[in-house]
């Protein structure tokens, strides 16, 4: 039996995406066996980031600046924007380094059943960066669910009243499946093969 410090350490970990009660309890134990080594070095790195992240007020990325390195960078075609679902689905796709446009996070899908509504989500400011201008191409990068094919053909209703190509990720992702946990490979078939909506 451990210490309820422990426990309690086992439980927060176990809270995290990917990891159990079990593989929780593993990580507890290597960070017991290192606590000189890797236990200060993962508390700085944890309250560094916990103190630096910041919301991008452009594209709603997640970085330690603001505008973030995507939106920073000067080498991004600022004539084609993905938009999608989650800041996950944005670094998976960015992790494939496929795409050189930037980016538009929406922070979250249209969902009936869980009371999510268009204002709910960043729809009004990607509308206003396609309305500034320079933006060619429209690339709806929603997850291959119902709720995110349902926002996608709203996102591609708004958008069709402004001079761009509207294009969608490729069929072939798996139904029901999303970005963050797809393979490069198939993240590149799906950019590769993008096509036109409606």
């Amino acid at each position: 039996m451990a210490s309820q410090e422990i426990e309690t350490l086992a439980a927060a970990l176990a809270r995290l995406p990917g990891l159990g009660p079990r593989s929780a309890r593993r990580a507890v134990l290597w960070l017991v066996k290192r606590r000189e080594s890797a236990l200060p070095a993962l508390l700085e790195a944890l309250a560094t980031v916990g103190e630096a992240l910041v919301e991008c007020d452009t594209c709603g990325n997640v970085d330690t600046t603001n505008p973030c390195g995507i939106c920073a960078d000067p080498r991004r075609d600022l004539k084609s924007l993905c938009v999608v679902e989650d800041v996950a689905d944005l670094w998976a796709l960015d992790r494939a380094k496929l795409f050189t446009g930037k980016y538009h996070v929406l922070g979250g899908k249209l969902s009936a059943l869980d009371g999510v509504r268009p204002e709910d989500l960043n729809i009004a400011q990607l509308l206003a960066r396609v309305e500034a201008g320079g933006v060619d191409e429209v690339v709806l990068a929603m997850n291959a669910t119902l709720e995110g094919q349902t926002t996608a053909h709203y996102l591609a209703e708004r958008l069709e009243e402004h001079p761009v190509r509207i294009t969608q990720l490729a069929h072939g992702l798996p139904v029901g499946g999303e970005l963050d946990y797809l393979d490069e490979g198939t993240l590149a078939q799906a950019l590769r093969a993008r096509r036109p909506l409606g």
